[in-house]
């Protein structure tokens, strides 16, 4: 890593994390909590779902029988890993909630939020 790099990561200038983009955890602080033994122990910082009209409908899917989560966002958004963004879209708490036949599902296509990656 070079010296410039160390110096922005020390200065807390570059969030810490090993979440990739895609992730649902990017951009989530991480934090370091000193344990009664010395121990340091590392945690994720709580994230919170944006609300429904902050996300940019893409198109809306009429849920078939035999539809997963995963398989609509490997269709629509690319990449099977971005489940939780149809997930947070249509405020479910579990992957299979909005996946009843016949409910009409929000596929996201970006977030309107300051920094949002994604």
């Amino acid at each position: 890593m070079s010296d410039m790099l160390n110096a922005l990561l020390a200065a807390g200038a570059l969030p810490q994390t090993s979440f990739d983009t895609t992730s649902r955890y990017c951009g989530v602080p991480v934090f370091e909590l000193q344990a009664a033994d010395g121990s340091t122990v590392r945690y994720v910082g709580r994230r919170f779902i944006p609300q429904p009209a902050m996300f940019t409908p893409l198109i809306s899917h009429p849920v078939q029988q035999g539809d997963r989560i995963d398989v609509l966002a490997a269709r629509y958004l690319g990449d099977p890993l971005l489940y939780w963004r149809i997930a947070d879209a249509n405020v479910a708490v579990r992957p299979s909630d909005p996946l009843a036949q016949g409910n009409l599902i929000s596929i996201p296509g970006a977030t309107r939020l300051p920094g949002n990656l994604l």
